[in-house]
């Protein structure tokens, strides 16, 4: 009997992945858990029945969440990562020899353990030693938070369940305020193509651009998310991604990207004129 992972993207619209093996499966307080292997993506990782993380288009959406940020500010000193419990945006941060702290806030402390155990392809750096890991609510945790990171990351599930909070503009806000004034917020920014997406896209736009001098979006190709077609949002007090972008330094350090480069540092803020129009209504 042939066993396959469906996911819902829309009520017409199906994705489906032949598996291998159900690896793991557990309720936490939170989401439900669920870890399968099969021969297209190798090791998967799915949160309440969604796509969250695969082996083989991992390195797409880490590169982007974390290289866009740090060829702009190559300085970073402190970062903070809400979500992210896989640890791929971690691994990615560890890579920055001057990075000195990097905070992960994950409220699910099942999520980590499992990745740990079945995901090592991007759990490798949580237990490095400038990273200190907080299993607790990422809205709480920054709260109250006064120019202390120069980069948050927010890597986080879609604005249902646990990450609902992590969409509004009193976090946005508690953000600005964590943030140096050369710090800089990236955000998962959800996708420009179904209904529900762009609401939750428009939505966020909009309350970042009320608080962030500088806020802009890039888009990235996730082939296994809903549409294939995904965006992060960038945001600064201070710092432009295109006037400010450090290609030399950035360069300099030679780390060796699946996805990202120089080059796509710059195109992937060209945005298609209906993703334009969505942003600016």
């Amino acid at each position: 009997m042939e066993l396959w992972y469906t996911e819902e993207h829309t009520e017409n619209v199906r994705f489906s992945i032949k598996v291998k093996e159900h690896l793991y499966t557990a309720k936490s307080p939170f989401q439900t858990i669920d870890f399968f292997s099969s021969e297209e993506f190798g090791t998967f990782f799915t949160l309440d029945g969604l796509m969250m993380v695969n082996e083989k288009d991992e390195f797409i959406y880490h590169d982007m969440i974390t290289h866009v940020a740090m060829a702009t500010n190559p300085y970073v000193k402190k970062a903070l990562v809400i979500g992210g419990g896989d640890g791929g945006t971690v691994r990615e941060l560890t890579r920055y020899p001057g990075i000195e702290t990097i905070d992960m806030v994950e409220i699910d402390e099942m999520v980590v353990r499992a990745s740990q155990k079945y995901l090592p392809l991007t759990a490798s750096q949580l237990d490095n030693h400038r990273v200190n890991l907080y299993f607790e609510d990422g809205i709480r945790f920054i709260h109250g938070k006064k120019k202390e990171y120069d980069l948050i990351l927010v890597d986080s599930t879609d604005p249902i369940g646990p990450g609902e909070g992590l969409f509004s503009k009193a976090f946005y806000q508690d953000c600005f305020n964590a943030l140096t004034d050369t710090g800089i917020l990236i955000n998962q920014h959800e996708s420009p193509y179904y209904d529900r997406d762009v609401r939750e896209m428009k939505r966020a736009h909009n309350k970042l651009k009320e608080l962030f001098p500088i806020s802009k979006v890039y888009q990235f190709h996730m082939p296994t998310y809903p549409s294939g077609y995904w965006l992060f949002g960038f945001a600064s007090k201070t710092l432009d991604p295109l006037k400010d972008h450090q290609r030399e330094a950035w360069e300099e350090l030679g780390l060796d990207t699946k996805y990202y480069n120089s080059d796509l540092h710059q195109g992937c803020f060209s945005l298609p004129s209906f993703v334009k129009n969505m942003l600016e209504e």
